[in-house]
């Protein structure tokens, strides 16, 4: 007798991946770059420190409210499609059974055995069956606003405590290169975690990653040497 065999895909990691990712990312980048720009401006280290201090706590907590917000507004979209579907379902069962008759027919599927997998997987589940195949609403992409915003929470301060210690233990004169070539290795090692994680191409994830994050504090540092000087 065989064993059942569960295998396991990477869309699984999607909704805890995506947030942790961008979580990271933005610490990093957002931190580096107020460090960055703090020392260009030619401001002392305690100064410098306190920004990347007050960055890293008010940026994990906008993080964790922006998550929870937008994530959950989808899980309201998400909510409301469902209980307009088990009405649907309540009130017109013959026509949201053709309907999913029509979804499985137009996959390919022969339309008298469509209409009879229809007619099982509504027996057996009649909202899961339309949340999967009708509204695209899955246990593996489902909202988590809570999984979400502790997670983006979490990343960020982690990424955010990166080129924070690496201006406090650099000296002053060199923060600015050490900090900028420290969270650029920071980015691609995160660039290169997560597509490793999420099953993406490597070499992509790391140059856009890294790119985008050296771009930002490339531009922070101009400001703030202008504003430097100006002062």
């Amino acid at each position: 007798m065989s064993r059942l065999h569960r295998e396991f895909h990477l869309i699984e990691r999607v909704g805890w991946l995506r947030a942790a990712v961008l979580g990271a990312n933005d610490g990093i980048v957002s931190t580096a770059s107020l460090i960055v720009g703090v020392a260009a401006a030619s401001q002392g280290r305690s100064e410098i420190l306190v920004a990347g201090v007050a960055g890293l706590v008010a940026g994990a907590m906008s993080m964790a409210a922006g998550e929870y917000v937008s994530v959950s507004s989808q899980a309201d979209t998400e909510k409301a499609d469902l209980a307009r579907e088990a009405a649907e379902l309540s009130s017109q069962p013959e026509l949201e059974l053709q309907e999913l008759t029509r979804i499985y027919a137009d996959r390919g599927v022969e339309p008298q055995l469509a209409r009879t997998v229809a007619t099982q997987l509504m027996a057996k589940d009649a909202l899961g069956a339309h949340a999967r195949d009708e509204l695209g609403i899955s246990a593996a992409t489902t909202a988590r606003p809570i999984q979400a915003a502790v997670t983006s929470a979490l990343m960020f301060a982690g990424g955010a405590a990166l080129p924070l210690v690496a201006a406090l233990v650099s000296p002053s004169p060199v923060v600015v290169p050490v900090v900028s070539a420290t969270s650029i290795a920071f980015l691609a090692l995160l660039g290169g975690v997560g597509a490793q994680a999420g099953g993406a191409p490597l070499l992509k994830a790391i140059v856009r990653v890294t790119f985008w994050g050296g771009f930002a504090m490339a531009l922070t540092a101009g400001v703030g040497a202008i504003f430097g000087v100006a002062a």
